[in-house]
């Protein structure tokens, strides 16, 4: 499968861009990827990582650009959107982000959009890793990711038909929604589980040297807790309306557990942890 894309723009240097770019390079017939990186240093590792058209010049890399993706925080979208415009961002490029929230980037992307004949439509490939940075960068990243698509600025159908197409090129099954049920689908399927998760890290691991005794469970519930502060504290604030239900339900469940113990009713507790495992089996959840 390839890319209907001649010319692709991903600006941001990191672990999703980096990944983005060195997949698509892998098509079968290439686009030209040009990723843009904000430290001159990080693009000149990108070049050693394999990403030939990595530059810290914004000119350069949006040049000629019919689809541009945003690989930053969802906090710095806008300033670097009008950047990407003001150094030439073509009039026709199809504008897309990677951030965790959708309704935020279509509240502050889509008015920088009018009047152009390119749109923004939302894109949120569900791949990641606690590393962070180019050096995580890695080709089959997307490979079997979800990637939920969201076109709540009106995109033209054929433009929202290609760039599902590009992800689907790159591995990812699509689905599409509104931004705000994107936002409550994540908050209870991805942000919760990265609150429990540093819960968990801050309880479990309060003295630290105490993990090595621990095994597989320790590691796999706490494993996203090792993921970027700054990054996560970002996400969920913006998503912070739709979290907070899911996080009352957790204290709610947790107050539950907490009662059956301090009764001791160990086939209550037996049905408790029941109830988990039947929904864990029942999942469909990705490798």
């Amino acid at each position: 499968m390839q890319s209907d894309f001649q010319r692709i723009a991903v600006l941001g240097g990191g672990l999703l861009g980096g990944s983005i770019a060195l997949a698509a390079q892998a098509l079968p017939t290439a686009p030209d990827i040009r990723l843009w990186a904000r430290r001159p240093e990080t693009a000149a590792r990108a070049r050693e990582l394999g990403i030939h058209r990595a530059h810290d010049a914004l000119g350069r890399s949006v040049a000629g650009a019919d689809l541009c993706i945003l690989c930053v925080p969802v906090g710095a979208m806008p300033g670097l959107l009008a950047a990407a415009i003001d150094a030439g961002l073509p009039g026709a490029c199809t504008v897309t982000d990677v951030g965790s929230v959708k309704s935020t980037p279509h509240r502050d992307l889509d008015p920088l959009m009018l009047g152009r004949e390119g749109r923004f439509i939302g894109s949120h490939p569900m791949a990641g890793s606690e590393r962070k940075g180019i050096e995580a960068a890695r080709p089959g990243l997307m490979e079997n990711a979800a990637c939920i698509l969201t076109n709540d600025g009106g995109a033209p159908p054929s433009a929202a038909a290609r760039l599902e197409a590009f992800w689907r090129s790159l591995g990812c099954r699509t689905s599409w929604m509104d931004a705000s049920a994107h936002d409550a689908l994540v908050a209870r399927i991805s942000h919760l589980p990265h609150v429990i998760a540093a819960s968990a890290a801050r309880v479990a691991l309060c003295q630290p040297e105490k993990g090595a005794y621990g095994g597989g469970g320790l590691r796999d519930t706490t494993r996203v807790a090792g993921g970027d502060p700054a990054m996560w504290a970002e996400i969920l604030t913006e998503n912070r309306a739709a979290l907070l239900d899911p996080v009352r339900e957790t204290l709610a469940d947790l107050t539950e557990i907490l009662a059956l113990l301090e009764a001791g009713d160990q086939e209550a507790v037996r049905k408790w942890l029941g109830h988990a495992a039947k929904l864990r089996a029942a999942a469909r959840i990705a490798d």
